[in-house]
C-alpha cells in the first residue's frame, strides 16, 4: 500500500514536471525581479561613480559643475554648466572611455565664466 501511495506521488510530481517549467520559463519573459533591478541599480551606480572620479582627476572638466546620470543599461545622460565647448567635448568623452556606458547624451550648457 506504502509503495502504491509513493508511486501515485511519483507519477503525480513527473505529470506536473513540464508544467512548473513552462510557468517558469514564462516567468523569465515578464518583467525583471527585484534583485535584477538592484543589480541594474548598482551597476548604474558604479557607472556614474566612475565618471565622477574620472572628472575629478581631470584639470579640463569640472567634477562640481557637470552632473551624470545613468540609466537603462549604461546610458549616460550629462547636464550641467561648462566653461567652454572644449569642457563640454572633453566631459563626453570622458564619459564615453568608462567601461560600461553604452550612450551618452550631452546636454551641459556652455555658460560665459565670469571672474569674482
Amino acid at each position: 500500500m506504502k509503495s502504491q501511495f509513493a508511486a501515485g506521488f511519483v507519477v503525480l510530481g513527473l505529470a506536473l514536471a513540464p508544467a512548473a517549467f513552462a510557468a517558469d520559463k514564462a516567468m523569465d519573459k515578464s518583467a525583471p525581479t527585484k534583485t535584477e533591478s538592484v543589480k541594474d541599480a548598482v551597476k548604474d551606480s558604479v557607472i556614474t561613480t566612475k565618471i565622477k572620479a574620472e572628472y575629478a582627476k581631470d584639470k579640463v572638466v569640472s567634477a562640481m559643475n557637470i552632473h551624470v546620470d545613468t540609466d537603462a543599461k549604461g546610458a549616460v545622460t550629462l547636464t550641467g554648466n561648462a566653461k567652454s565647448k572644449e569642457e563640454a567635448a572633453k566631459a563626453e568623452s570622458i564619459a564615453k572611455s568608462v567601461a560600461g556606458v553604452t550612450t551618452v547624451k550631452n546636454d551641459i550648457q556652455v555658460t560665459a565664466s565670469t571672474k569674482k
